[in-house]
């Protein structure tokens, strides 16, 4: 695409639609071409000033009252995604039954392109059984909906309905521009994270990740309609709060029990963690006590990829990374052969911590394939390459 991603950001009118401020900056600072609709009950909470300001861009609101006679027409056609943010129940009702009674309304029934819904709201409105229903409806008919948080709301009820992080609705913007659901029905295992070895109390043995390559490759999974199981060790940023589970393990013995107990039902496994190869024979109950020299008796610790090679299935797809600071492609392809590998991904661990990366993408059947960017584009390529195994 030459030109910039168009977003048609439509606000209802929730106690978020603060929030959709934040948002549409977010998206004029990441490169988009957006245009907003608000609804009447948005413009009780903010203002179409604010919109027009920060998108240097038209806002709407009515049918009748706009510059152009056919507002939702040309709306609707000139937009790559119409993102409803936040989503109300009854903007969610009104679309799942085709009613067109105001500008949104008319838009998405005009539309032809992917919509992507943020719903927010009390959790008693969010778990009844009419709005499930209608979310439903517009699930199947291929519409994205990114769940709400989990969380304190505005109405000092606490459950499921808080509107969520704007950053998660970025991502699941650049996610639906390029990617639908294709990878429904798919269950990935992906391991992220440093993993920990206690000394003491105090001290530890730590790998060098942040994790920021296994959650965005568990984030793209998820967001492509993947069931994804994260265990992850250290991390530096936040889970994604709609994987299937996340689950803590900090030290290489607490991931192998999790990653072997759930290894048998996973269609692919993506072992992307920094797990030591070493850990202290007997960790120090108490703290040590600065003073003289420390001597530590190191053992092996499991190794969670041979063990998943060995007893791979025949369906299975199993995918490892190297860290390495030289030989990538040699040392990788050693790993990839002698632990069992569909494929593996080369860093440079002076990369690690980093938001972007290059790595390459190798395979006993392909020619390697070297990739630079930000982690989550990375991630969507990788998993790319995965379904062409």
């Amino acid at each position: 695409m030459d030109r910039k991603p168009r977003i048609l950001l439509c606000v209802c009118g929730g106690i978020a639609a603060y929030k959709a401020i934040d948002l549409a900056s977010m998206l004029y600072k990441a490169g988009f071409e957006i245009r907003t609709i608000l609804t009447q009950a948005a413009q009780k909470f903010v203002s179409p000033l604010n919109f027009a300001a920060i998108t240097h861009s038209s806002v709407h609101s009515s049918l009748w009252e706009d510059t152009d006679p056919i507002p939702h027409i040309n709306l609707a056609d000139w937009a790559d995604l119409i993102v409803v943010a936040p989503a109300t129940a009854n903007a969610l009702a009104k679309a799942a039954h085709g009613l067109g009674d105001d500008l949104l309304s008319c838009v998405l029934l005009a539309h032809t392109c992917p919509v992507l819904w943020v719903p927010a709201m009390n959790v008693n409105m969010y778990s009844n059984p009419a709005t499930q229903a209608n979310i439903s409806i517009l699930r199947e008919r291929g519409h994205h909906i990114l769940e709400p948080a989990t969380g304190m709301l505005a109405c000092a009820y606490e459950g499921k309905g808080k509107y969520p992080p704007n950053l998660e609705i970025l991502y699941a913007i650049r996610s639906y521009l390029n990617y639908g659901k294709d990878l429904s029905g798919k269950k990935v295992l992906v391991t992220a994270g440093a993993s920990e070895e206690k000394i003491d109390p105090m001290r530890l043995i730590i790998t060098r990740s942040s994790g920021k390559m296994g959650i965005a490759l568990a984030r793209a999974l998820c967001l492509r309609g993947a069931q994804v199981s994260l265990i992850y060790a250290s991390v530096t940023e936040e889970i994604p709060y709609y994987l299937y589970e996340a689950v803590e393990a900090l030290s290489v013995d607490e991931m192998y029990a999790q990653v072997i107990a759930r290894a048998g039902g996973m269609d692919w496994i993506i072992k992307c963690a920094a797990v030591s190869d070493y850990k202290p024979k007997q960790a120090y109950p108490d703290k040590i006590k600065k003073g003289g020299n420390l001597t530590l008796d190191l053992v092996s610790t499991p190794d969670i990829l041979a063990e998943l090679g060995k007893n791979k299935g025949p369906q299975q797809k199993l995918i490892g990374f190297a860290a390495e600071t030289q030989d990538l492609a040699a040392n990788a392809l050693k790993k990839l052969k002698s632990k069992n590998l569909d494929l593996i991904i080369a860093n440079h661990l002076s990369n690690a911590g980093k938001s972007s990366n290059a790595v390459q993408i190798i395979s006993d059947k392909a020619e390697p394939l070297h990739l630079e960017g930000e982690k989550f584009d990375l991630a969507q390529q990788i998993i790319d390459r995965i379904l062409k195994i």
